[in-house]
Order: C-alpha cells, then structure tokens, then sequence
C-alpha cells in the first residue's frame, strides 16, 4: 500500500507552528531577561541610593574573612604546638596494642615535620607499617614490632628484618628503612640490618625519641643525605 505524501497545505501549516512556537520561546526569553536586567538596575539604583549599605556589607564580609583566616591560622599554631609537645613515656608504649603502637610511631614522625605520615600496617602491607617524607625529601618506611612485655619478650630477629629489606626500597622506595620495637634486637637481626644499611630503634632508643623532641633523624647514624635543598638542611 503506497503511503501518500503530505500536501504543500498541511507542510506550510506544520512550518507555521513550529515558527509560532520559537517565536513564543524566544518572546519569553526576552520577557525574562527584560525583568531580570530590570531587577538588576533597580538593585544597583538602591544601591546608589543607599551607598552606606553597600559599604557595610562590604566591610562585614572583610571582617568575616579576615576572622575565618585568623582562626586558621591559630588552629594551625595550635596543631604545632600539640605535635611538638607529643611524648610517650615507655611504659605507655607498652600498654599499646600493636595497632595503637604503629598509631604512635606515625604520630611521633608527624610531630617531627612529617606531615604526610601514614599507618599502613595490616594485611598485605608488605613490610611497611609507617611511612612518611621527612623535610629533607626523604622518604621513610618504618616496621613496627610490639612486645607487649617489652625487653622480656622475644627479640626482633633478623627474619623479620628480611622481609623488611626485601621489600622497603623495591616497593616502597625507601630512602631510609627502620626498624622500631619496644623490645630488643638479636644479634644476628643487628649484623643482618648493619650489612643491609637498614637502620634499628630499639627499646633504649625509641625511649630516647619518644619521650624527648629530637626527630629520629638525629638520632640515627649514617642517615642519607638530604634529597633536596630545604631551610633544614
């Protein structure tokens, strides 16, 4: 069956109202923005007219800003200052779950210009418990060991220290590689981490770190040099 084709009649007719209908759109439009430009002269006209006003909400939202950024500033002095201020007292250490103990280690790198210190320790963090870029540019990935009954437990033996080396600076890109327990370290642990330059905190040290304000850095022998230039260094 042949379908028959619209006349010219009723496509004219079809053409006429689409046109009638952008011409009704587009005098819409027109009505909008005629009442909106209106709005806006009679607003500036107010303004004009009543300047102090204009003045005032300008200086209200000077004073706003100008308090927002002082208080910022402060809650950041304050921030330092309770970083600076962190200690641990050992036997605190102890106490700690090993979780809470690695909470610590990240708190005290923070507390000595670390800002980007994080806890990565649990399942599948291959070696790494904290890590953090101190402000030389190097870049740090501790291992945590906890004892809960501290220099009576057993020691950190150098097993664990070679998980430690075979992962920190292939994975992680270690610039300096640590050890803290709260515990002791065997012999063997200390040969293996001399030969491997892997740096240890035992329980004499991390007493030292922990309850005094010199960061780990200069507390520890041969810790590389700084990556770059910075008023530190």
């Amino acid at each position: 069956m042949t379908r028959r084709r619209p006349s010219a009649r009723q496509r004219s007719r079809r053409r006429s109202k689409r046109q009638q209908q952008a011409e009704t759109q587009l005098v819409g439009f027109v009505v909008v923005a005629a009442a909106a430009i209106g709005l806006v002269v009679m607003v500036v006209n107010w303004l004009l007219a009543h300047w102090w006003v204009l003045i005032g909400a300008v200086v209200l939202v000077g004073v706003g800003v100008v308090g927002w950024a002082y208080q910022r500033q402060q809650q950041a002095r304050w921030d330092a200052v309770k970083a600076q201020g962190l200690r641990y007292a050992l036997p605190q250490l102890d106490a700690l779950h090993h979780r809470q103990f690695e909470d610590a280690v990240r708190e005290l790198m923070h507390r000595d210009g670390c800002p980007d210190a994080v806890r990565v320790g649990g399942r599948g963090d291959l070696g790494a418990d904290v890590k953090a870029t101190d402000p030389f540019g190097r870049r740090w990935v501790i291992q945590c060991k906890h004892r809960r009954n501290g220099d009576r437990g057993s020691a950190v033996g150098s097993p664990d220290l070679q998980v430690l080396n075979g992962t920190a600076r292939p994975v992680h890109k270690a610039d300096v590689v640590v050890m803290v327990t709260n515990g002791r370290i065997s012999g063997p642990g200390r040969t293996f981490a001399k030969e491997q330059r892997l740096h240890l905190v035992d329980r004499r040290l991390l007493g030292e770190w922990a309850a005094g304000s010199r960061p780990l850095w200069e507390l520890l022998r041969a810790v590389p040099p700084p990556r770059q230039s910075t008023p530190l260094s």
